[in-house]
């Protein structure tokens, strides 16, 4: 279950077996036999593209763009599959029984090569919902919170020795105000944190899309190793990163607000999640020092959060943001998330958020989108532009060459973190 399928030793061998069977499947003892193969794959690849344009771009079933890279690799799925079926008419049965196994390897190919564009998943423990980690040891961490603004040096005198990266751990985080269903979060303590006296350090939500689960944003999006990675530079300082549970299901989507049918999202976020945080964490108790990242769904909830609640976050990093909150297409998002109310459904908009708290006294959000992904651009540029108007200070960040996937996540992390380290006063 800790095979590499995102590598290239799995993925070529995957190829070069699948190229084997279709290249086998392919030759037959009659030309007749030959062309029926030829036009079954063709036949296979065409229903393969009309597939993802009924699914992806007529229905937008996924709410999402598909890249070229995927829809490719949809086609030469179905067009393996459907070599496979037509060798199972009038052939031998070792032909037939080639067949039927060729049809999972051509399946494992594809959704190996649209993973990869999607930059999803590292092992099959990944596919599966495995959480790597255990739970989380607090070692010398206690709940204080304490008003350093963003001056985490004044609490803290750095030992001779750090260890060399923090700590990821599963905790959970009781949903006592809300009752909402929360799944387990996914906490990051860095390097300072892990010492005998550990300083007050800022705070980093942390948010992945939907369908999705706390702990994707590390082992897809490995903001671990981005932490990791700062902390070296800045002496074990970075910010603990708390990957809680706005979702209560990997299909579900309470969008972050509180709903009477989709629970209190909001609550548990903004009310219990804090509370925990604090009981627990030596964190300031200034907004400059707490911030919020999402992607997707994830990254919505981020400028909600920031536009809404400017007294609790100072800053945000959203990755693929959508517009605003939305059960997605087909959804019924005013009647099912707003009891009806689209007087609420309104009011709860980043557009509207932003117009409500303006202006911003020293707010940040910084958008990351990918190059492909044009949608997910035209609401990156409409939401920065909305929040400029606001007296935010804002930053869009274009990943190249890659859509609405965690290849944008990693990038948006790996360039717009410092930006936000930087209003969290790390840089200092």
């Amino acid at each position: 279950m800790s095979l590499r399928i995102d590598q290239q030793p799995f993925l070529i061998a995957a190829d070069v077996v699948a190229a084997a069977l279709a290249l086998y499947l392919l030759v037959r003892p009659t030309w007749r036999r030959v062309l029926a193969g030829v036009l079954a794959a063709i036949a296979g690849g065409v229903l393969g593209w009309f597939v993802t344009w009924l699914f992806g771009d007529v229905l937008n079933l996924f709410g999402v763009q598909l890249t070229t890279v995927t829809r490719f690799w949809v086609v030469i799925g179905c067009a393996g599959i459907a070599l496979a079926l037509a060798n199972l008419f009038r052939s031998r049965w070792w032909r037939k029984v080639i067949a039927v196994v060729s049809i999972p390897v051509f399946l494992i190919v594809s959704a190996a090569a649209i993973n990869v564009d999607f930059g999803a998943y590292r092992t099959l423990d990944d596919v599966v919902g495995v959480v790597p980690y255990r739970g989380l040891d607090l070692h010398h961490e206690h709940g204080e919170v304490v008003a350093v603004g963003t001056d985490y040096g004044s609490t803290w005198t750095p030992p001779a020795s750090l260890p060399a990266t923090g700590e990821t751990g599963t905790v959970r985080i009781p949903a006592t105000t809300s009752g909402f269903p929360a799944r387990t979060a996914v906490v990051y303590l860095p390097p300072a944190a892990l010492t005998a006296a550990p300083p007050v350090l800022p705070v980093l939500y942390a948010f992945a899309g939907q369908p999705g689960a706390p702990a994707d944003v590390f082992t897809a999006g490995r903001i671990g190793a981005v932490m990791d990675a700062y902390a070296a530079k800045h002496g074990g300082l970075a910010p603990i990163v708390v990957a809680a549970d706005q979702l209560g299901g990997p299909d579900r989507n309470p969008m972050c607000v509180d709903s009477s049918t989709l629970g209190r999202s909001a609550t548990y976020l903004l009310k219990d999640v804090p509370t925990w945080i604090r009981a627990h964490l030596r964190v300031s108790s200034d907004p400059a020092a707490w911030s919020v990242f999402g992607y997707s769904q994830g990254a919505t909830c981020a400028v909600q959060f920031a536009a809404g609640h400017p007294e609790l976050f100072g800053s945000a990093l959203a990755s693929s943001s959508e517009l605003g909150p939305t059960l997605g297409a087909g959804g019924s998002t005013v009647a099912t998330g707003f009891a009806g109310s689209v007087t609420a459904y309104r009011a709860a908009q980043p557009s509207a958020l932003l117009r409500a708290n303006a202006p911003y006294r020293d707010s940040l959000i910084v958008f990351g989108v990918g190059q492909n992904d044009l949608r997910y651009t035209g609401y990156a540029h409409t939401l920065r532009a909305d929040a400029d108007r606001a007296g935010m200070s804002t930053d869009l960040l274009v990943s190249p060459g890659s859509a609405h996937d965690w290849n944008t996540v990693r990038y948006t992390l790996a360039h717009g973190f410092p930006l936000i380290a930087a209003h969290l006063g790390l840089e200092g």
